[in-house]
This record gives C-alpha cells, structure tokens and sequence, in this order.
C-alpha cells in the first residue's frame, strides 16, 4: 500500500529556511517510518505562501493545501485511484484538500486545529485522537467485519 506524505512548507516562502533544510526532515521521516516497518513511497512539499519574502515561493498556488494540487501530483506519479484512498491530516485544510481530490479523509483531533471552520468539504469521514486510531478506523471501514 504506497503511503505519501503531503505538507505545506511556507517557511520556505517566510524565508524562515532554505529549500534543502527539508531534505534531513525528510529522512527522518523514512527513518521514523521504517522503525514502523513502512516506507513512504513519495514526500511532497509546498514551499509556497502568498505573504512570503523569497519571490521564488511567494505566490498563490495549487499545490498549498487546501488546494488539492499535491494530492493530484502524487496520484498522477503514482497511478493512485483517489476514490479509494485516504487522505489522514490534523487541520481541516488537510480535510477539504483530500476529499477536493476525491479521497475519504480522517481528522486527528490533537488540538493542531486553531480555526474549526467548517464548510462545504470541510466535514472528516472520521475523527480520531492519534495515528494509530486513524490506522484503525480505516481498516475498519475498508474491511468491516
């Protein structure tokens, strides 16, 4: 099952880091993964923000979530069919992103949503408190008993 990680990354558009300050968080990544016994298949990031200072990321954009755009990226590199898939995220612009792709989505209520505004796309198919529920609550919902 190819599991991706999907984020937005407007420091680098803030000049808060360069671009390549997101490779050793990418490894760690696959190095957190792989003590799971997993690999992600693909990591996307959106250096983007419309108020940036680097003039090289400060724009409007497709792929900064809610936009859909890295999603789409992942499923047109990687033959994903989204209607089957999940999209897993801790704000609701993580929830309108996924489900504006065509995926089923999971909100980990941890407290990282400081907005809560609601809307159109806006509703997870789940709520779950931590990853492992969100691992849980999906296989139960693709193999109900």
């Amino acid at each position: 099952m190819p599991l991706f990680v999907i984020s937005n990354q407007s420091g680098v558009a803030l000049g808060k880091f360069a671009p390549s300050a997101l490779d050793p968080v990418e490894a760690r990544l696959q190095a957190l993964a792989a003590r799971a016994g997993v690999r992600f298949t693909a990591i996307y990031w959106c250096p983007h923000h419309p108020q940036g200072v680097a003039p090289e990321y400060t724009r409007v954009c497709d792929c900064r979530k809610p936009a859909p755009g890295m999603v789409l990226r992942a499923a047109r590199e990687h033959a994903i069919d989204l209607s089957r898939s999940w999209f897993i995220g801790d704000i609701l612009d993580d929830v309108e992103a996924g489900h504006r792709a065509g995926c089923r989505c999971v909100l980990i209520d941890n407290g990282n949503e400081t907005e809560w505004l609601r809307g159109d796309g806006r509703e997870p198919d789940i709520v779950v408190t931590d990853m492992r529920e969100a691992a849980l609550a999906i296989v139960a919902a693709e193999c109900p008993a």
